[in-house]
C-alpha cells in the first residue's frame, strides 16, 4: 500500500483495516454539489484504468462515494475506506471534495496518472483507514509568465491539471509585458496584431551576446481565456489576470504609441521589446491612458468572472520615473494633482484602478511597490522584493500574498553546478523551497491574519517552452505544494528526509504525467544549455 502522500495529511490513521478496491463493477455515487469530481473522477481514473466508473447508489458496494459535510473544513477532506470495499470522500464543500479525490489518486500508485492502461490489469486495491487532511493557508498559487515566452493553450490547461494534483488553487497569468500582448482585446485589435509578436529574442540573460533571429509570440483568443478559466473553475482553482501598468508597457505603446509619454519619446518608433531588463517606456499619466485601460478591463472582467476570479492583478512595478521626470505633460499632473512627485503620480495611476475595480465588484492586488506613495484601502499586495513589503503591508491591515524572489521564484537556478541551464539568482534547492515559511514569525497575530498565503512565480525569460518551464518549476513546486498545505513546523525542524523519501513515488507520478523535471542528480544532457550566459548570484539569499 503507497501513502507516499505529498502534500502530507494533517493524520492518516492504522493502514490496513480493510480495503477499497477498484474495477470493472466500481461506481460513483455523488451527493448533490460533487458533481464536478465526479466527472474528473471518470475522466482521469476512468481513462487510466480503462474503467466505466459509472454512476451508482449510495447502498452499492464497491463505490467511490461522494459527499459535503459543511462542518469540516471549507477545503478539508475526509477519506475513508469501509468493508464493503468502497472509498468514502466527505469534504467541507465541493472543493474539499476534489481536493480528497488527488488524494486518492495517488494513493492508486503512478499507473493513476496514466492517460489509458499500461498493464491490462483492471483491478486495483487499497488497505489504509482514515485520511483527516486541510490546508494550512487558502491562497496557495503558481505565478506563470506567458509574456516573455507564450505558452500554448494547451500548455496552460496542462499546467492547472499539475496544480490540481499539487492542492494549489491559485492561478495567476501574467499575460502582458514589454515583450508581448497575450490576450485579444476586441476593441483594440492592434494590441494582439502588433503587440502579441517580437521580430527577435534575446537567447541567456541580457548579458548574453546571442539572439534567436526567429519571430516569437502568439496570444490567447477570447475564447480560449474562456475555456482556461473554466477548465480551472472546475479544478477549483482561481485565476488572477494580471495586466501590467504603468511600467513594462512596451508592447502596448508599439501597438498605440499615444498610450507612451510621446512629449520625451518617439514612441512611434517602438517595437516590442526583444531584450530582458526593466524597460525605460512606462505609459503616459493622461485621461486618455486611462480611458483605454478601462476599456481594457472592461473586456477581461468579462473573461473573469468574479467567481473564479475576484482579484484583477495590475502589476504596478519596476515602473522607471525617467520619462515622468522629463515630461511637460507628467508634470503638469502632478502639480494640477497636488502631487508630492513621480512616486504619489504612480500611486494615484493605481488608486485611480482600485476604485474603478471595487466599483465592480473586484479587488486590486499589485507587487509590492503599489506600497509607495500610499495604497487604496481595499487594495491587496505579492510581495515579491522579499518579506519587508507583505509584512508592512499586513501591519497596515493590507491583505498579502508572499512570494518573496530569494525564496521562491522559481527561475532562480536549483544547483550551484556549472550544468545548471542558463543559471539565474541565488541557488534555491529543493530542500531549500521545503524550508520557506510564508508567514514571518515577526508579524504580530492581527497582521498575520492578512497573510492570504502564497505563492511560487515563474518569470520566463529563459524558458523557451514547456519543457524548460518543466525543468524550473519541478520538482520544486511539490516541496511548495507542501509548504503551503501541510502543517508543517518551523523551517529547521521539518524533515526534508521523510520529504525526500516520498518524493522517490512522487517522481514516478510525475513521470508518468510527462514532467520534465530537474532529475535529483541533476540535468540530463539535453536539459544543459552550455555556454549561454545567464545572472548568477553567488551566497545564500538574504532574509529582507
Amino acid at each position: 500500500m503507497d501513502m507516499e502522500l505529498i502534500p502530507a495529511p494533517v493524520s492518516v490513521g492504522d493502514q490496513g483495516r480493510c480495503g477499497f478496491v477498484l474495477d470493472p463493477s466500481t461506481t460513483v455515487a455523488a451527493a448533490p454539489g460533487t458533481e464536478g469530481t465526479e466527472r474528473w473522477l471518470r475522466a482521469t481514473l476512468g481513462a487510466a484504468f480503462g474503467l466505466p466508473l459509472a454512476p451508482g447508489g449510495e447502498g452499492v458496494a464497491r463505490a467511490i462515494r461522494l459527499r459535503i459535510d459543511p462542518s469540516l473544513a471549507s477545503e478539508g477532506y475526509r477519506l475513508t475506506t469501509q468493508p464493503d470495499e468502497s472509498v468514502v470522500i466527505t469534504g467541507g464543500s465541493a472543493a474539499g471534495v476534489f481536493w480528497g479525490a488527488q488524494t486518492l489518486r495517488q494513493l492508486l500508485g503512478p499507473e493513476a496518472f496514466r492517460r489509458a492502461p499500461v498493464d491490462g490489469r483492471t483491478e486495483t486495491a487499497l488497505a489504509f483507514t482514515d485520511i483527516e487532511d486541510r490546508p494550512r493557508l487558502g491562497w496557495r498559487g503558481l505565478m506563470l509568465d506567458v509574456s516573455r515566452h507564450f505558452l500554448p493553450k494547451d500548455d496552460v490547461l496542462r499546467y492547472l491539471d499539475l496544480l490540481a494534483a499539487h492542492k494549489l488553487n491559485v492561478f495567476h497569468f501574467h499575460l502582458t509585458d514589454d515583450q508581448g500582448w497575450r490576450v485579444e482585446i476586441k476593441r483594440y485589435p492592434r494590441l494582439t496584431e502588433v503587440g502579441a509578436w517580437r521580430s527577435r529574442t534575446k537567447y541567456g540573460h541580457r548579458a548574453s551576446e546571442l539572439w534567436d533571429e526567429t519571430p516569437h509570440g502568439g496570444y490567447y483568443t477570447q475564447d480560449d481565456i474562456r475555456e482556461i478559466v473554466a477548465y480551472a473553475a472546475e479544478r477549483h482553482i482561481r485565476v488572477v489576470p494580471e495586466i501590467d501598468i504603468p511600467g513594462h508597457s512596451q508592447a502596448a505603446i508599439s501597438a498605440y504609441p499615444e498610450l507612451g509619454n510621446t512629449d520625451v519619446v518617439d514612441t512611434a518608433a517602438l517595437s516590442v521589446w526583444d531584450n530582458w531588463g526593466v524597460n525605460p517606456n512606462v505609459l503616459a499619466p493622461s485621461d486618455h491612458t486611462l480611458r483605454f485601460f478601462e476599456g481594457v478591463f472592461e473586456e477581461l472582467l468579462e473573461l473573469f468572472p468574479a467567481a473564479t476570479s475576484p482579484f484583477i492583478h495590475v502589476g504596478g512595478d519596476e515602473c522607471p520615473k525617467d520619462q515622468w521626470k522629463q515630461s511637460p505633460a507628467a508634470q503638469a499632473r502632478i502639480e494640477e494633482l497636488g502631487l508630492a512627485g513621480e512616486d504619489e503620480l504612480q500611486s494615484w495611476f493605481i488608486r485611480h484602478f482600485d476604485t474603478w475595480l471595487t466599483a465592480r465588484g473586484r479587488r486590486l492586488i499589485g507587487w509590492d511597490e503599489i506600497l509607495e506613495g500610499g495604497l487604496a484601502e481595499g487594495a491587496a499586495v505579492s510581495s515579491w522584493r522579499g518579506y519587508a513589503g507583505g509584512i508592512a503591508a499586513a501591519e497596515a491591515g493590507h491583505d498579502v500574498v508572499m512570494c518573496p524572489e530569494q525564496q521562491v521564484y522559481l527561475d532562480h537556478r536549483q544547483h550551484g553546478g556549472p550544468d545548471e541551464p542558463m543559471p539565474i539568482g541565488y541557488v534555491r534547492t529543493l530542500e531549500d523551497v521545503y524550508r520557506f515559511e510564508p508567514v514571518p514569525p515577526a508579524l504580530s497575530e492581527e497582521a498575520a491574519r492578512h497573510v492570504l498565503g502564497a505563492q511560487a512565480n515563474v518569470w520566463t525569460e529563459v524558458m523557451q517552452n514547456r519543457s524548460r518551464v518543466d525543468y524550473q518549476v519541478f520538482p520544486r513546486l511539490a516541496a511548495f505544494a507542501e509548504v503551503v498545505w501541510s502543517a508543517l513546523p518551523a523551517p529547521a525542524d521539518r524533515d526534508f528526509a521523510d520529504f525526500e523519501r516520498r518524493m522517490s513515488t512522487h517522481y514516478a507520478r510525475l513521470d508518468a504525467l510527462g514532467v520534465d523535471y530537474r532529475p535529483p542528480g541533476g540535468p540530463l544532457p539535453w536539459q544543459q544549455r552550455p555556454g549561454v550566459l545567464g545572472r548568477p548570484i553567488e551566497g545564500t539569499p538574504p532574509n529582507v
